[in-house]
């Protein structure tokens, strides 16, 4: 190789380094549009939630034009231990893992290894003919699918595909396949996906929006097409650029004592979630056997490092210099594709590639903007960015269930409402 060419190699590795240690700046609120007054309403609304044994303990960021003006945690991060909540407190984000599969797989489709318009099959073969459980008086009769499974339907969850308590529920059930978690299975993700192919699925493809396994099939795709497991592609093409460092499937033993414990909430107020690995459990975060990545609900992250990972789509594709995405990727994922997503707490609300999209406010009935997206994950967790305000929330607490709890709108009232420009 010439000297020439060998130069701008280098240059060009060297852009792709990840910078690392370099934080999100933090900022005075006052000086991006803020009120610090109103903001601190935050942590007194929080404070009392744990005080009145609402809430365990919680940790929220909030990045304006791209700097950290706010960061609180309250509470505990272990009750019956005292343990204090600290903002580099460790959370399972279960629902949160999607969005970072989905950019995953957007960024195969950037490198030409795939389209999201393709046949699921043509990746992954097994569902080259799926079937679908109709509901038939008492029962359910099994029809073929009337139209090919597409990576564009996973994305957008019109896959068909739940989580395995649908008409054909008996089915998922005797393959011991339902429910978000993983953790404690010694199957690999890519294993399962295998095995769901032969179920019948809720819905025909596009035929209607139904919130499954969607993302964990996704993260299945992703081992096929790029010949990594899931931690391992993660890892090198999204964690370690972002500099995300404490995001994890299965959390490194020297890192147990920040992970935050799991309380369900009780008419007798919260109480510690049981040991066991399985859904509304501590889980098998930390000595689990290490095998299935689950990209529908399978990671473990901060508030510092997925609000890096929100401020890189904010930013549309890029942080610190490396770029992941395209802006144009970045806007075809955050633009809605659906009209309408039907729970109670969405009204006006589609869905992009991988998040829930704003579409009018009026109808979401709460502060907001036209063009806002995010979700949030099973232990009660919420985010959203909004490229409108330039802002971005991420809230982390672990409740679930979390029945009655209303912190997710006053959090979104309190933050709207302190911005004054």
């Amino acid at each position: 190789m010439n000297r020439r060419l060998w130069c701008i190699s280098v240059l060009a590795l060297m852009m792709l380094q990840p910078v690392m240690g370099q934080e999100l700046p933090t900022g005075i609120p006052e000086d991006f549009g803020m009120s610090s007054e109103r903001l601190g309403a935050l942590t007194t609304l929080l404070q009392g939630y744990t005080d009145d044994g609402l809430l365990p303990g919680a940790v929220v960021s909030i990045v304006r034009d791209g700097h950290v003006v706010h960061e609180s945690a309250v509470g505990y991060q272990d009750r019956e231990e005292a343990s204090e909540m600290a903002p580099d407190a460790i959370f399972r984000i279960a629902s949160q893992t999607k969005a970072i599969v989905s950019v995953g797989v957007l960024m195969l489709q950037e490198r030409g290894h795939l389209l999201i318009s393709d046949p699921l099959s043509k990746y992954l073969p097994e569902y080259a003919e799926s079937t679908v459980a109709v509901p038939d008086g008492d029962g359910y009769t099994v029809v073929p699918a009337d139209r090919p499974i597409t990576i564009r339907h996973l994305l957008l969850h019109t896959a068909g595909i739940g989580y395995g308590y649908g008409p054909g529920a008996d089915e998922w059930a005797a393959a011991g396949i339902q429910g978000w978690y993983f953790g404690h299975r010694e199957e690999p993700i890519r294993q399962t996906v295998r095995r769901m192919a032969a179920l019948p699925m809720d819905a025909h493809p596009g035929e209607s929006y139904v919130y499954g396994y969607n993302t964990d099939i996704l993260g299945a795709l992703i081992e096929v097409v790029s010949g990594q497991a899931l931690n391992e592609f993660l890892r090198d093409n999204v964690f370690e650029p972002l500099d995300m460092r404490d995001t994890h499937f299965y959390l490194p033993e020297h890192k147990r004592d920040r992970l935050a414990v799991v309380y369900s909430l009780t008419e007798d107020g919260l109480v510690r979630s049981p040991e066991e690995s399985a859904m509304e459990a501590q889980g098998a975060y930390v000595y689990g056997p290490r095998t299935s990545f689950s990209g529908g609900a399978g990671l473990l992250s901060t508030a510092r490092d997925y609000a890096r990972f929100l401020q890189m789509m904010l930013n549309e594709g890029e942080l610190n210099g490396v770029r992941l995405l395209s802006p144009t990727t970045v806007r075809l994922m955050t633009v809605n594709h659906l009209d309408q997503i039907e729970y109670p707490w969405a009204r006006g609300a589609g869905f992009g590639l991988g998040f829930m999209v704003l579409n009018d406010v009026g109808a979401f009935g709460a502060p907001g903007s036209i063009g806002e997206y995010g979700w949030g994950g099973a232990y009660h967790s919420v985010y959203w960015v909004d490229p409108a305000e330039d802002l971005v929330v991420v809230y982390f607490t672990q409740v679930v269930p979390a029945t009655g709890l209303d912190d997710h709108g006053k959090l979104r009232s309190i933050v709207l409402g302190s911005i004054l420009d």
